[in-house]
C-alpha cells in the first residue's frame, strides 16, 4: 500500500494546517495510508522514514536539526518522493543549503505581495500539465533562486510594476518544476500561498498530479 507522510508547521501565515487538510482526504481517496505530524521528529526515525512513498511538507521559515535533515535527505535519496508548494517547501530552512540543493530552489522575494499575475504552461505534454491551459492568479508571485537542473513545467514573467522593482521587468521565473535527487523524485509548485489558493482548479490539480508523480510506486 502506498503511504504518505504529511508534515506541517512553521510560520502560520501560510496556513499550513488548512492547506494540508485540502490534500489529506484526497490522498486517502487515492489509497494512500496517511501519517500526519505537526513536528519534524519523525524525520530522524530511519525505520519509519524508509517506508513512505512520498513526503508532503508544509513548513515555512523554520529550523531543522542536523539529525532531522539527515533522515529526510536519506529517505529521498533512497527513493521516497518529496512534493510540496510555496514557502512550505522552498522557504522552509533558509540556513540549510543542503535542503535547498534537494528541493531545487529558495524563495527570495514576492514583489508587491498579493498581485495578479499569469502562469504559463511550458511543458503541455508532461503528464502533470496535460490538458491544462495558461491561467491567472491573484496571490504572491514568487521570485526565487532556482537550480538550473530543474525540469521546468510552468513559468511566470514579472512585469516590473509591482513592489518598486522595475529592474525585474521581463524576468521569466520558474513556477513549477520536477527534479531527481538520487533515487527520489522531487516536485515543487510555488503556487499555494494560503488554503484558498487551492480553490483555483489549476493550482490544486497541478499539486495533486505532482504528488502522484513524486510518489514511489514500488
Amino acid at each position: 500500500m502506498k503511504s504518505a507522510l504529511v508534515v506541517w508547521g512553521g510560520w502560520g501565515g501560510h496556513e499550513p494546517q488548512q492547506c494540508v487538510e485540502r490534500f489529506i482526504p484526497w490522498l486517502e481517496e487515492k489509497k494512500f495510508r496517511v501519517t500526519v505530524r505537526d513536528n519534524m521528529d519523525i524525520y530522524a526515525d530511519a525505520e519509519k522514514m524508509k517506508d513512505f512513498s512520498v513526503i508532503v511538507p508544509a513548513w515555512t521559515m523554520g529550523e531543522i536539526s542536523k539529525e532531522q535533515f539527515a533522515g529526510l535527505s536519506a529517505a529521498v535519496l533512497a527513493g521516497t518522493g518529496l512534493a510540496g508548494w510555496h514557502g512550505g517547501m522552498c522557504d522552509s530552512f533558509r540556513q540549510n543549503t543542503g535542503y535547498q540543493f534537494m528541493t531545487g530552489g529558495q524563495w527570495v522575494a514576492h514583489p508587491g505581495n498579493i498581485v495578479k499575475y499569469k502562469v504559463r504552461i511550458t511543458a503541455p505534454d508532461d503528464p502533470v500539465m496535460k490538458g491544462l491551459k495558461n491561467f491567472e492568479l491573484e496571490s504572491e508571485q514568487y521570485y526565487m533562486h532556482t537550480d538550473p537542473g530543474n525540469e521546468v513545467l510552468a513559468t511566470t514573467t514579472f512585469t516590473g510594476r509591482h513592489g518598486d522593482a522595475p529592474w525585474i521587468r521581463g524576468t521569466v521565473m520558474p513556477v513549477v518544476w520536477k527534479r531527481s535527487y538520487a533515487k527520489g523524485r522531487v516536485f515543487y509548485s510555488s503556487l499555494g500561498h494560503v488554503a484558498k489558493d487551492f480553490d483555483t482548479p489549476e493550482v490544486f490539480k497541478i499539486m495533486q498530479r505532482g504528488i502522484l508523480w513524486a510518489a514511489r510506486t514500488k
